[in-house]
């Protein structure tokens, strides 16, 4: 719109692991023209705290002018962290939601939690070693699991935003039981061995995801979906 001064999206989605064109997005709103006279900028950030620790991640090639993770996500600790291109010498703006400490160039009040900083950094630090071997691994094991799921259930399973049109972090699986007349909740009652969710924690779980939804899913097949993860030390 004339009026649009951000747009934001998650570079991968949450429930199902589906990637999205970042990149190919920024790049068609930057060679926008606006009116003539505007010099009003569209500023791009995206969410990237899925995707850190299972795909690459560069704040260049994605031409984003703001990036925010978090380190649960990839084994650190549960602490967040913004890019901001250039903020400090007339890029990009980036304003304080508390107001003070100055010795915190007055964007943040409040002593650094040093420990848990250091933390991010070393997990990061690690993704950047290890990310082939780390992705590979959870890659075979989706794979596997999907394979195994469609062997043993056959057409009384169907995985969804899997599909030739798109690509999904390597980890993630999200499969709705069609057969069963169990909704996605009752299923991991009944399998108490079992460590899955029926969407995301920060969604409501009163009502089928509005992301399956969303993709065209039908109802019933949502409310019988499962997203089951596997990550670095899980094994077939």
């Amino acid at each position: 719109r004339p009026t649009t001064i951000m747009i934001t999206i998650m570079l991968a989605n949450n429930e199902t692991g589906v990637i999205q064109p970042v990149s190919e997005i920024c790049q068609q709103v930057k060679s926008m023209k606006r009116h003539k006279g505007d010099t009003q900028r569209i500023l791009l950030h995206t969410d990237a705290a899925q995707a850190i620790g299972k795909i690459p991640v560069d704040v260049q090639d994605l031409c984003v002018d703001y990036l925010t993770v978090v380190g649960h996500k990839f084994y650190g600790p549960r602490i967040g962290a913004v890019f901001a291109h250039n903020s400090s010498d007339g890029g990009v703006p980036l304003y304080p939601l508390m107001f003070g400490g100055g010795q915190e160039k007055n964007l943040r009040s409040g002593t650094e939690n040093t420990p848990m900083i250091a933390g991010l950094g070393k997990a990061a630090e690690l993704v950047s070693k290890h990310l082939d071997k780390y992705k590979s691994h959870m890659a075979d094991l989706r794979d596997y699991l999907e394979d195994s799921l469609q062997l043993s259930f056959g057409s009384t399973v169907t995985f969804n935003g899997k599909s030739p049109h798109s690509q999904r972090l390597p980890n993630t699986c999200n499969v709705s039981f069609i057969g069963s007349s169990l909704k996605g909740h009752e299923i991991l009652l009944k399998a108490p061995s079992v460590q899955a969710s029926v969407g995301a924690a920060c969604h409501s779980q009163d009502r089928p995801s509005h992301i399956l939804l969303d993709l065209g899913v039908s109802e019933s097949v949502a409310w019988r979906a499962l997203r089951v993860s596997v990550g670095r030390e899980i094994t077939k």
